[in-house]
């Protein structure tokens, strides 16, 4: 997986990022629960919400992505993690909003771009973290 991660590099720029995307998410979440309550059908409220869950989760993982950058565990493996939580934040959830807003059913096609993103992303930290240990980044109690 080469990517080019030079904009994306320190530890700062993940932390940006999660904090936009936790902003974001509290505010997509609670415009949903008020403004979009009533006007939304069921199915597609549920689809919002899932949009909003997976949205808070990712901006949460982009926290320890950042805090993995600053100390400098994991090489550059916490780094594309990021990317691919930040891609697959846009794209899954991103589609999932247009889909759940404007009822465009082709816009839940694009969905599963997003979700194999996000898989990219927890395999990039699994493997950060395989590079920790082998580097003896390991607590004392484990």
């Amino acid at each position: 997986m080469d990517v080019n991660l030079k904009s994306f590099s320190g530890g700062a720029t993940w932390l940006l990022w999660s904090g936009l995307l936790g902003f974001v998410g509290v505010g997509a979440g609670a415009f949903g629960a008020h403004a979009l309550r009533g006007v939304l059908n069921e199915r597609l409220m549920d689809v919002y919400q899932t949009a909003v869950h997976y949205q808070m989760l990712h901006a949460l993982a982009l926290g320890l992505v950042a805090v993995l950058v600053f100390v400098g565990i994991g090489g550059a493996w916490p780094r594309r993690a990021g990317f691919c939580f930040v891609a697959g934040t846009v794209v899954f959830s991103g589609s999932l909003y247009l889909l759940s807003l404007t009822a465009t059913g082709w816009f839940g096609a694009i969905t599963p771009v997003g979700g194999v993103l996000f898989l990219g992303g927890w395999v990039a930290l699994l493997i950060a973290g395989l590079h920790a240990r082998r580097e003896g980044h390991t607590s004392k109690a484990g």
